[in-house]
Order: structure tokens, then sequence, then C-alpha cells
């Protein structure tokens, strides 16, 4: 069996400013080139000469330094060595070798030696031993940490993913269920509405005070009824996906003159006055009318409801450079600043009560949105408590 080459190294020590004072144990024949009054920045290489000044620094400001590799010339030849350091007496005591491991191998062999100077350096070379095995068992325990957090979140995910599958279908059986009901009562109800509105009509020589007031209940009942149904049948269609649009170019000023003609008969009751006014030059916009037309029916509707006997709804259109804007406000009694996040969300109401006690559904402006949204466009109000509310639809312009 081969003889593995002895591992060879030298120890010397030098005051704080680096200057070699003595070598200690030279294995490597280079007494030569270090020797007591020998800075050790001229012992190395040029090009590890600011290495080994940072070498310096490290072992005065932490007490030791290990695994500097800085070149030397031994025997004539440019060689990396491995250098380690330690303070001992307000000395500098440095050790280098060929590797890593001779240099640990030399520190041992002196210390075992008895060499007094050469203990104080395996003690800081055990110590950070120590310390590495020690970050190594927590790296290592942290990693098997992160390994089981992993496997959990990896197990939520599927978790995750099967409830979602699982609400996907119920949300589907729901809007199936909710579409054949809101079918289903809606036949009825147009009957209970159309009669009532003729016994109203027809029979009011014939029934008392108080029969007429049970019919009136029973024709707002039916008609709020009749309201959240169709509300409902939207909702269902649009959760489901089935929000179809029938888009074609579309005279935006002409449909809204006709919903505000529609919705005028209403807010006369109320002795309230929608006005419609533009500033002209607004072009053609690609849309499907009859929804636009649900969605301004629903804003008008709903300024008339919180507007009081005298007050003025104003409709109003702008163009910008890429959108049609259509304005609907009311004077009336404004929206609280905390509760404007409610306004577009199923079945949320605010604390604001419509003058003329009539009833919502909570849906239409959640309905709004989605028909804005599914046109590419943006909805959004100001409002301001005491003074009314604008609310905004801002519908894209053609390209070409």
């Amino acid at each position: 069996m081969k003889n593995q080459e002895p591992e060879v190294g030298i120890v010397f020590l030098c005051d704080l400013h680096g200057t070699v004072l003595e070598v200690i144990h030279d294995e490597m024949g280079l007494t030569d080139r270090i020797h007591a009054g020998k800075s050790l920045s001229t012992i190395v290489e040029r090009g590890s000469l600011g290495k080994s000044l940072n070498f310096i620094i490290e072992i005065k400001s932490k007490g030791a330094a290990f695994d500097w590799q800085l070149g030397v010339t031994v025997l004539d030849q440019a060689e990396i060595l491995s250098f380690a350091g330690a303070l001992w007496n307000e000395r500098l005591l440095i050790v280098a070798a060929k590797t890593a491991d001779g240099l640990e191998k030399l520190v041992n062999k002196l210390a075992q030696m008895g060499n007094e100077q050469i203990n104080s350096l395996r003690s800081a070379m055990k110590a950070r031993a120590d310390l590495i095995k020690n970050q190594e068992q927590k790296e290592s325990s942290l990693y098997d940490e992160l390994g089981r957090l992993n496997n959990e979140l990896a197990n939520l995910q599927r978790e995750l993913a099967k409830k979602n599958f699982e609400l996907e279908k119920l949300n589907e059986e729901k809007n199936h269920f909710l579409g054949m009901a809101a079918h289903d009562l809606r036949n009825p109800l147009n009957a209970i509405q159309m009669y009532s509105e003729f016994l109203l009509d027809e029979a009011t020589e014939v029934l008392n005070p108080e029969q007429l007031e049970f019919v009136s209940i029973i024709h707002s009942s039916s008609q709020f009824m009749l309201r959240l149904v169709n509300d409902l049948l939207d909702v269902a269609k649009i959760e489901s996906g089935k929000l179809e649009l029938e888009l074609a170019t579309t005279d935006l000023i002409e449909l809204i003159r006709r919903g505000v003609s529609l919705n005028s008969i209403f807010a006369t009751k109320k002795g309230i006055s929608v006005k419609f006014s533009h500033g002209g030059n607004i072009p053609n916009v690609f849309i499907d009318s009859a929804k636009i037309e649900q969605v301004l029916n629903n804003l008008i509707t709903n300024a008339v409801k919180f507007s009081s006997p005298g007050e003025v709804v104003e409709i109003g259109v702008s163009k910008s450079d890429s959108e049609v804007i259509i304005s609907v406000e009311d004077h009336g009694q404004g929206i609280p600043a905390d509760e404007l996040g409610k306004l577009f969300k199923p079945f949320q109401r605010t604390s604001v009560r419509s003058t003329g006690g009539e009833d919502s559904t909570g849906l239409g402006l959640a309905i709004v949105r989605k028909i804005v949204t599914g046109h590419k466009g943006r909805v959004w109000v100001e409002s301001e408590v005491g003074k009314g509310s604008t609310f905004y639809v801002a519908i894209p312009l053609p390209t070409d």
C-alpha cells in the first residue's frame, strides 16, 4: 500500500500589524521566506495582498479566522495555501498548510505535542467546528420542518381543490334550482298582479275602502315579488356564465330618451321630475340595448326611489377619448361613505331608506355591475350624505 504524502505546513507568530516575530514550526522549508521582521503582506503573492490584509483584520476583530486561501511561493512555485489564525497574548498566531485538512491535522498534531501557543487556535477551531455542526443540525431540522409544512400545504391545496370543485357543483345546482323556482313562480305572480290590477281599475265601485286597500296591498306585493323573481332569474343566469349579450351598434341618446320617458311616469307620481341632457356629438356604441336599458331603468328607478317630492333626477352623457359615460344624479339623502362598498353586492342594503316606502330586492345594483362588466365597461358611485348620489356607467367606444 502506497504511503500517503505527509501533510506539511508552517506556524508563525506575528504582531498585531502582521509583522513576523517568530517561526514556531516549519515543515515546508519557508524559513528563508517567512522569518522575523517580514510582513505578511510581503510574504504572499501580489494577487493575495488585499486578502491578506482582510485576513489580519478578521483575526483582530473576531478573535480567529479560518479557511483563507492565499497565494505563496513555495520552492519557486506559486501555490495556494490554506491559512488560519487566532489572537494569542496580543499576538497573531498564524498557521498555513497545503489543504484545509492538512491545516487541521497540523494544529491537532502540535497541540498533542503540548504546544501551548497552538492550543488557543485548536480551541478556536473546535469551537468553530461545533458551531458549524450545530448550524447544520439546525438547518437539517429546518429543512425537515419545511418538508413537513410543504407536504401539509400540498395536502391542503388538494383538499381546497376538491372543496372548490364541490362548491362549483353546488353553485351550479343552486343556480339551476333558482332558475326553475323563479320560472315556476313567475306565471302565478303575473296572474296575481294582473287580476289585482284589474280589480283596482274596474271594481272600485263594488269594493269598500278596506277591500280596496287589501287589493292594493296584493297588487304592490305581487309587483315586488315579480321584480324579485326576475332579478333572481338574471342573477342565476349571470352566475352560471350564461350572460348572453346581443351586441349591435346602438344610438345611445335615443335609448336613454326612451328610458327617461318610461321612468318619468313613475317619477311624476312622486312629484319628481327626470331631466336628460348631453353635450352633443355622442357616437353610437356597440352594446346589447335591452341589457343597457335594464341598467338605466335600475339606476333611474333607484334615484327616484331615494328622492323626495319636488326634487330633480338628472341624466347626463359625456364622451372621453375611449368611453361614453352615463351619469344618473339625484339630490336625495346620499349614502354614508362606509356603506358604499355594499352597493354592488347581492342582497346588501344600506341604512338609507326610500322616501316613498318602496321595497328593494337587494339585487338590482349587483345585476347592473354584471351587465356593465360584461360590456367591458365600468360602474361606480360618488355620494355625500345630505347632498345626493351620482352613479356612473362607462361604456367603451368601438375601436377601429
